[in-house]
């Protein structure tokens, strides 16, 4: 196995929540209790700090920039040409010099040598491999990964003082309940705001990219399947940040992120009922001469038109979508990029309600029509965030008495 692959494979199965134990098949009895020795308990380290490159070094890269990034990245194996943009995006250049700065609540450094170096040899060749970021040669001076797994965490000063100098930060996969226990109301969403008000550039895989909307699928307890979600769209595994729906007080929540919720692994597990369902709980109830629609609790109008309205994308494994900002008075756009050795088709589906759900309510199946669907399978493509416009819709989809139709709605 080379060193990226199992860079790679280590950093994916903490992503997943995967996790392996692997015992020695020849060890006798005798042996294993023969010479038993006990060591003094050791303190858990607040923190975990890793580093790749020289933290000391002199960076000139801009510490603020015009408008913002964000990478929005969809789980599975790093979209290596994500991580390229973000760097550039922030100004970095061959030297600058440059700090990214990759943050979560458990896992490894997996990341520092992928985003780091350019091949297995762990050079810094501007000649970079497939599966590599090769961040020296675009002018980066250091990878930091911080695991950051508790409130007292968050609020350390030490934490936040490195979190403070990145001028890339990446928050990894893993499980989002984390992020929303640990860091919701810390020291380290204060000092994430103060980088997002900087517009230094910001992405989430998976879970990363889970915390990223104005609205968050919280996970707190187990992850909801489209099938359960469908037929009670207020079952308890349907937990959200802001709890309740609000349009304030969410985790991070980027303006430029406004009105929307995201999802991950989204063709691979079968997600589209269960985004359906948190799309449609966003709904504000409305009252027609028929009854009323919507879901209780909901904070926004479904429309097929207009920029404030219940929204979200959803996106595959190995893809990302790299959303930026282009001035006062000009859209949000974004562009799809993979990997050039991926297999799949890493699509990403802009989710939008064009009529407020007719039957929404606890232990009861889910019912709504016309929910436009817009798929965006290439990379020359620009989607404009803002106005919802740049790819015609790929399907209306259906939701009646708990069943999405069509069943096949790739």
């Amino acid at each position: 196995m080379s060193t990226r692959t199992f860079f790679h494979s280590f950093s994916r199965c903490f992503q997943q929540g995967m996790f392996v134990l692997i015992l020695a098949p020849f060890v006798s009895s005798t042996s294993a209790f023969a010479d038993a020795t006990f060591e003094t308990a050791k303190p858990i380290p607040l923190y975990s700090y890793f580093a790749t490159g020289d933290i000391n070094a002199v960076v000139t890269a801009p510490s603020s920039l015009p408008t913002p990034s964000f990478v929005l990245m969809g789980g599975g194996p790093d979209v290596d040409p994500a991580f390229r943009w973000l760097i550039k995006r922030a100004g970095i250049a061959p030297g600058t010099g440059g700090r990214v700065v990759v943050i979560r609540a458990t896992g490894t450094d997996a990341y520092n040598p992928y985003i780091y170096y350019s091949d297995d040899a762990l050079t810094t060749s501007t000649t970079v491999s497939d599966l590599w970021v090769g961040g020296a040669s675009l002018g980066v001076t250091s990878v930091e990964t911080l695991v950051v797994p508790s409130v007292k965490a968050a609020n350390s000063p030490a934490v936040n003082a490195i979190l403070s100098r990145a001028n890339v930060v990446f928050i990894a996969g893993g499980d989002q309940s984390h992020y929303i226990r640990f860091w919701k109301g810390t020291a380290l969403e204060q000092t994430l705001k103060t980088l997002m008000n900087k517009n230094v550039p910001l992405g989430g895989t998976s879970a990363g990219l889970a915390v990223l909307g104005q609205f968050d699928y919280s996970a707190l307890y187990n992850s909801a399947t489209s099938e359960q979600s469908m037929l009670d769209p207020y079952y308890k595994d349907i937990t959200f940040d802001p709890n309740p729906l609000s349009l304030q007080g969410g985790f991070l929540a980027p303006p430029t992120l406004a009105n929307l919720i995201f999802d991950s692994h989204f063709d691979s597990r079968d997600r589209m009922g269960r985004f359906i369902t948190f799309i449609s709980r966003i709904v504000a109830p409305t009252t027609k001469p028929s009854g009323t629609l919507g879901c209780n609790g909901g904070v926004l109008p479904a429309a097929s038109s207009g920029n404030i309205t219940a929204r979200g994308i959803g996106i595959s494994v190995e893809t990302a979508l790299l959303v930026q900002g282009n001035g006062n008075g000009h859209p949000v756009t974004a562009t799809r990029v993979s990997n050039v050795s991926t297999t799949t088709e890493s699509a990403v589906y802009f989710v939008r309600p064009s009529v407020a759900p007719s039957v929404c309510a606890p232990k009861t199946p889910l019912s709504i029509f016309a929910v436009e669907v817009r798929k965006l399978s290439d990379s020359n493509t620009v989607f404009n965030l803002t106005d919802w416009s740049g790819v015609p819709v790929y399907k209306y989809l259906d939701v009646t008495s708990g069943q999405l139709s069509p069943v096949n709605w790739y």
